[in-house]
């Protein structure tokens, strides 16, 4: 339904493939399938906005420029084209309508999560417009191609010195917010490979060497590309890697490879009851009630797995097992986190459709171990330390004085204690709602109980039917109230 929907809505639908916490496993597995492939526009809107960005016509910019595109999504399409230098390039241009279609499209998402939010009672769990501001964040970043040329940049800075992996290099005089130009790279996508005509060892080496790509950006460079799917990587002739399509990225800080490092140590160690703990530190939200089932679960996943032999564990099946784990707890997660598992999923699939018997455990634990390594060598500790003190300091050098503004404030009267809770607005309302309703049912019931005792006790004046006029006013009045009250009960859909 959503590829009839449209290129938005099959965006949102691969950012619901990446959020398990809110999605139920089966059809996270069925959005991951979805394809950004759309039909290319005409050569002329293209050449428009390639001369409007560029300042230059297509034949002063280009010595050739191949009008039959390379390849064609929702957001734009690459053609191949040669520079005056007679440096070979692609092109990838933004369509003309893309930034008006998807800005209208979010308007839509935002009204029907609106909708959900309020009628919808099995999402109360979740924020659908937590959701589609997630959504709009990341397509509007990916419709400004000068953050994908920094990301670009970034890549190639990485893996400057790093043998195997190639990444492209920016045209920056022919790149602009909606165009960007990066040498062309010379190979096969993994996706149009004939991995059949390819020996057992050939197969290994791909994919060993895109997990050994992919574990260097995570565990070395604190900044991965999040969208690894077949038709983004490409076996050079040169038999590198060449790594495309970088509007998707994602960056871990210092902070975030301590946090996960202490994580590894307490699962290396099975250390189960500092595992909550541990995710509670990286951003990972449940409900503390929940923390000894979450903690029971965990448990019963690690009895699973620990102590296996690599080869004997399907990664596939391990991050299956963690998506329902994650649905079936309401867990909350932080975006970069679930980018990174997303990423690591498409990997593993890359990796077997590759090479059957590949498991990318193996590819991550050497890493893992030089992490452990490198963040309790002396050096790091002491530098850690030294921070950790010098913040310390920090505290204390200000504790006498922040004691001594309060005590003015209490001594003057002005000292103030707030409390926050962001569902006390909405209970306010819901208590006002009531209470009115509450008020509005008081004044039918009286005015059912006046009209019916003025039909019983008044004597004289003008009868309709056999009843009082006044008594009839009464009922129709009441009645119109009460039809009013209930409209408005249903309207919200509580009673």
């Amino acid at each position: 339904m959503l590829d009839e929907l449209g290129p938005t809505f099959v965006k949102f639908g691969q950012l619901l493939s990446t959020r398990p916490d809110v999605v139920p496993p089966d059809i996270v597995a069925e959005l991951r399938g979805l394809q950004d492939d759309v039909s290319p526009v005409s050569f002329e809107q293209i050449q428009e906005v390639v001369e409007v960005e560029l300042g230059l016509t297509i034949d002063r910019a280009f010595l050739e420029f191949d009008p039959t595109p390379i390849a064609s999504a929702s957001i734009g399409q690459v053609h191949g084209a040669v520079l005056p230098d007679g440096q070979d390039v692609v092109v990838k241009v933004q369509r003309p309508t893309a930034a008006g279609q998807i800005e209208a499209d979010i308007g839509l998402l935002y009204q029907a999560a609106k909708l959900l939010k309020e009628r919808v009672r099995a999402l109360e769990f979740m924020d659908p417009q937590e959701l589609v501001d997630e959504f709009a964040r990341s397509i509007r970043l990916e419709l400004d191609y000068g953050h994908e040329a920094r990301n670009a940049e970034t890549f190639r800075r990485n893996f400057a010195r790093t043998d195997g992996v190639v990444v492209p290099r920016v045209i920056r005089q022919y790149s602009t917010t909606r165009v960007l130009t990066l040498e062309y790279l010379r190979g096969t996508k993994i996706a149009d490979l004939d991995v059949g005509a390819l020996r057992p060892d050939e197969q290994r080496e791909i994919a060993y060497s895109l997990a050994d790509a992919w574990m260097t950006m995570v565990f070395r460079h604190g900044f991965f590309h999040a969208d690894p799917h077949p038709a983004n990587i490409f076996v050079l002739e040169s038999g590198e890697l060449g790594l495309v399509d970088f509007g998707q990225a994602e960056k871990l800080t210092d902070d975030d490879m301590a946090k996960l490092t202490r994580l590894f140590v307490d699962a290396a160690t099975e250390n189960i009851d500092a595992i909550p703990r541990r995710l509670r530190e990286l951003g990972v939200r449940y409900a503390p009630e929940r923390e000894q089932e979450f903690r029971a679960e965990l448990r019963v996943l690690f009895d699973r797995y620990y102590g296996a032999r690599l080869a004997d564990i399907d990664p596939l099946q391990v991050i299956r097992e963690g998506f329902q784990l994650i649905y079936s707890l309401n867990l909350r997660l932080p975006s970069r986190f679930v980018m990174l598992d997303k990423a690591i999923a498409t990997l593993a699939s890359v990796g077997q459709e590759v090479y059957p018997e590949f498991n990318v455990f193996e590819v991550a634990k050497p890493y893992a171990r030089g992490l452990l390594v490198d963040r309790f060598h002396p050096r790091v500790v002491s530098q850690r330390a030294r921070a950790e003190v010098l913040a310390l300091g920090s505290v204390a050098r200000e504790f006498p004085y922040q004691v001594s503004d309060i005590l003015e404030r209490l001594r003057e009267g002005t000292f103030q204690v707030r409390i926050e809770n962001p569902g006390i607005d909405e209970l306010d309302h819901h208590i006002d709602q009531a209470t009115n309703r509450i008020a509005v049912a008081l004044v039918i019931l009286g005015g059912l109980l006046g009209s019916a005792f003025i039909g019983v006790f008044a004597d004289g004046g003008p009868r309709v039917m056999g009843l009082h006029l006044l008594s009839v006013l009464g009922f129709l009045i009441s009645g119109a109230f009460g039809l009013w009250l209930v409209w408005g009960v249903f309207r919200h859909g509580r009673l």
